[in-house]
């Protein structure tokens, strides 16, 4: 079996595991988990919302994510994935030291640093869009980038349907305006709406059980299975 065909076999799979409901066990960890979510400082849900604004407007208009990168050409695709582990573990040595100092600090240092360590993911996602040879200047490859963040962190229902919209995206981003028509403000509100913030407090050190390197760890091997399986959605759709 070639590299591509494997790819797809795996990205297929993974599907079939995005698309499954929780059982019952998992639904009533989610109950638990729900009533802790509502005892979390109002505080906290500040940060983490005002932090999903900012990367909003970041990645829909913020010129430096994009001004150094340019669409790869002329590699194969095992050669672009090779490339995207790397950033991997590029990435998680970056977010590894930019957690250091908080990772024993508590859930308010935590707090302060988690702007910063949500945007270096936000960068990986850039760079791996790039690596599969998709142009990030493109507002519309920026949409796709925050759907894919969207698949990794949101709740089981919005989790589907937002990997249903990234399966037929060619129809998909026709239904977004212009980006100069775009209300962004409206759009933001209902993109943070539904990720989960409970996912998220998991990635602020001090939280809970999980601190510093095991949480970004963690993050960046989850999200870095969703881009990748997301872009293979779209390149490999056609192959036999």
């Amino acid at each position: 079996m070639n590299y591509e065909l494997w790819a797809q076999k795996e990205c297929m799979d993974w599907q079939h595991e995005m698309m499954k409901r929780s059982s019952m066990f998992g639904r009533t960890a989610k109950s638990i988990q729900q009533k802790i979510n509502n005892k979390i400082p109002q505080k906290v849900h500040d940060v983490l919302t005002e932090s999903i604004k900012g990367m909003v407007h970041t990645v829909l208009f913020g010129s430096d994510l994009t001004t150094k990168r340019q669409p790869a050409e002329d590699m194969t695709f095992e050669a672009r994935e090779s490339l995207v582990k790397e950033k991997i573990k590029t990435y998680k040595r970056l977010a590894a030291i930019e957690g250091a100092g908080t990772g024993f600090g508590g859930l308010l240092w935590g707090l302060a640093d988690f702007p910063m360590l949500l945007s270096i993911k936000i960068k990986f996602l850039f760079d791996t869009a790039s690596i599969y040879g998709f142009d990030v200047k493109d507002y519309r490859e920026r949409l796709y980038i925050l759907h894919v963040f969207q698949v990794a962190f949101s709740s089981e229902q919005k989790r589907i349907d937002t990997l249903l919209k990234l399966k037929n995206w060619e129809e998909t981003v026709k239904t977004f305006p212009s980006l100069k028509n775009l209300d962004w403000q409206a759009f933001q509100q209902e993109y943070r709406d539904y990720i989960d913030l409970a996912k998220l407090l998991q990635l602020i050190p001090g939280f809970g059980a999980i601190v510093g390197a095991i949480a970004n760890n963690r993050f960046l091997d989850h999200l870095g299975i969703t881009a990748m399986n997301a872009y293979r959605m779209r390149l490999l759709k056609d192959l036999e």
